[in-house]
């Protein structure tokens, strides 16, 4: 194999991520060449609603495995946290990339954080994630949704339209934002999704030549790390309708997994932590945990 093509989506930061793994594959396969192959994907072009209105972070994958199954791609370069939590028969995730910075950003042209906000002030979020946790440590502010690529939400803050924004730390970073950053909101105080930072290089799983290729950018922990975040995610049957965050730390052949369930509308948040060394057990035990503490009521409220 000679030639790979990466389908991509053609926001700024989906064309960074697969330039990325473009640019790692070929160093990896010395005479390989690798080329991108754009196109625009239901999630990104549907703006004005939010994304667990439309269907769901799905979207951003449909056309993209559409091209491999058609032959027009070899593979797809995706934000694991978009990817859902059961792949579409046919399809596998050879190489999960090493983690970037996992948090989210606190952006805001006007303060430092999220506790120097003034009362009533409003914030730009279309995360039901973000939002819980928002109206869990300041239930005075008003959220606004937020749709759009960086850069377009960006320029909606500095449009004034906002006064504060929360956007991931790996994305502000891959585009060469990281001074818009002003505060990191980080565990364990604050949770990310389940697998932010990490880029996943997804095929079909009847070529074993692409596997082979891509597997040289897999890296161990992070497949660990994000492998028991999306088990817990799975067990709880999340999704973007559902607000669910998860972290887990490598701790030698161990896993410390934290993980939240949370309402968007009131703030409520329920709590769980656990450690082990198989992803899949542990994701479902601090599941288990999460639903033993009252996650089932908050999950089928969001989802109703």
């Amino acid at each position: 194999m000679t030639l790979l093509r990466i389908a991509t989506r053609k926001s700024p930061l989906a064309l960074w991520q697969s330039e990325h793994v473009a640019a790692r594959l070929r160093v990896a396969h010395p005479g390989l060449e690798v080329v991108l192959v754009p196109m625009s994907t239901r999630g990104d072009e549907v703006l004005d609603r939010s994304l667990a209105a439309i269907g769901g972070k799905g979207l951003f994958l449909k056309e993209l495995e559409i091209a491999m199954q058609r032959g027009e791609a070899d593979c797809a370069v995706h934000s694991l946290k978009d990817v859902p939590m059961v792949l579409e028969p046919g399809f596998a995730l050879p190489a999960i990339l090493a983690r970037a910075d996992h948090a989210d950003a606190f952006v805001s042209n006007r303060f430092a954080d999220l506790e120097a906000l003034p009362q009533g002030a409003v914030v730009g979020t279309s995360s039901l994630r973000r939002q819980a946790q928002l109206r869990a440590r300041r239930p005075d502010l008003v959220l606004r949704d937020l749709r759009g690529n960086v850069n377009t939400r960006l320029a909606k803050l500095d449009a004034g339209e906002y006064d504060a924004i929360v956007l991931a730390c790996a994305g502000l970073s891959r585009l060469g934002f990281d001074e818009r950053i002003r505060a990191r909101l980080d565990a364990p105080a604050w949770l990310p999704a389940p697998a932010q930072g990490a880029i996943a290089i997804e095929c079909r799983d009847d070529a074993p030549d692409v596997h082979e290729m891509c597997r040289a950018l897999d890296d161990d922990t992070t497949r660990m790390c994000t492998e028991a975040e999306r088990a817990m995610n799975r067990a709880l049957h999340g999704s973007c309708h559902v607000p669910v965050a998860a972290f887990a730390r490598r701790e030698g052949t161990q896993l410390d997994l934290q993980g939240l369930v949370g309402s968007a509308s009131d703030g409520r948040l329920v709590r769980a932590a656990a450690e082990g060394a198989s992803p899949e057990a542990l994701g479902l035990e601090v599941a288990h945990r999460l639903l033993a503490q009252g996650a089932r009521a908050l999950i089928d409220a969001e989802v109703q």
